[in-house]
């Protein structure tokens, strides 16, 4: 095995550990980096479904109560989180894995009741009433999802509905009943606003980008070899090559080769010196030994 052969299998068993590390560094942050947008995608929903039940609660609310009082019926447009539920199924059509849930633990229609996971998200904020905001990931048929949650906490507006049923309007026990979505109690955690957002695109850009990072770092750390090859020749190779030579020709008596080449400070040059001030030294030894024995 040759000395460039013996360099190339050092280099390569170093680029490619380096590259391995790299490559476990950068999938990670690359992973992380798509979480983390689709986080702050998550809150951009969240402040936009807020931001809805704040217009339903103090522009439109008023407008359908005074309707519903004439009508004695019960208009659900009027309800804050109806309305931001609405607007957030709009945008589920168009994107699907996104939504929007106000998941209660006793709600007052059916189809707001927590499932397993949301219940235990619930659960999360009712037993440390610090917490303002989680986050996690559950397993989808369509693909990994991120959901971010926030706690949904009863309030005394909340209790003109859902106290006691017979405080709550005629209309809404008439549409739902007295059984659920009553026994509220003032700030406490009743549910949770959770919005659900699909990570496949974002972790498919993520795989993208290190797909590219490997293949351009793959390409570098060839040309970084073919460099370092070209480099290792002319420095060390070709001078090593020229001494094994010389010291063939002069181990059978040929003195009349060239010096070597000892231009530099580095240490092939110093031993291509080293190698001159030997033959010159053995030829003079030889030449002496001959002149003794009268040759």
């Amino acid at each position: 095995m040759n000395l460039l052969v013996k360099f190339n299998l050092i280099f390569i068993v170093v680029l490619g550990a380096g590259l391995a590390v790299a490559s476990i560094s950068a999938r990670s942050y690359l992973r992380e980096a798509a979480r983390n947008e689709s986080i702050q995608d998550a809150r951009m929903m969240l402040e936009t479904t807020l931001a809805t039940r704040d217009y339903t609660q103090k522009q439109i609310r008023p407008l359908l109560q005074k309707l519903q009082r004439l009508d004695h019926a019960s208009y659900a447009q009027s309800v804050p989180s109806f309305s931001a539920g609405q607007v957030l199924s709009f945008l589920h059509n168009d994107y699907p894995g996104y939504g929007y849930r106000e998941a209660t633990l006793n709600p007052t229609n059916p189809g707001d009741r927590a499932v397993d996971w949301e219940a235990d998200v619930v659960q999360y904020f009712r037993n440390d009433k610090s917490q303002t905001e989680m986050w996690g990931t559950r397993d989808t048929p369509k693909g990994p999802s991120l959901y971010l949650a926030r706690p949904l906490v009863a309030t005394r507006e909340c209790l003109e509905c859902h106290g006691v049923p017979r405080n709550a309007p005629a209309a809404m026990l008439a549409t739902y009943g007295s059984n659920n979505g009553f026994g509220w109690k003032v700030d406490e955690v009743i549910g949770a606003r959770i919005v659900s957002i699909p990570m496949s695109l974002s972790l498919a850009v993520a795989a993208d980008a290190f797909r590219k990072l490997m293949i351009w770092s793959v390409g570098f750390s060839i040309a970084v070899l073919a460099l370092l090859n070209v480099g290792l020749y002319f420095v060390v190779v070709r001078p090593v090559t020229a001494m094994s030579s010389a010291a063939e020709a002069i181990s059978k008596g040929n003195f009349g080769i060239s010096e070597l080449s000892a231009n530099g400070r580095d240490e092939i040059s110093r031993l291509a010196a080293s190698f001159n001030l030997m033959r010159r030294s053995l030829e003079k030894a030889m030449g002496m030994l001959k002149k003794g024995q009268g040759v």
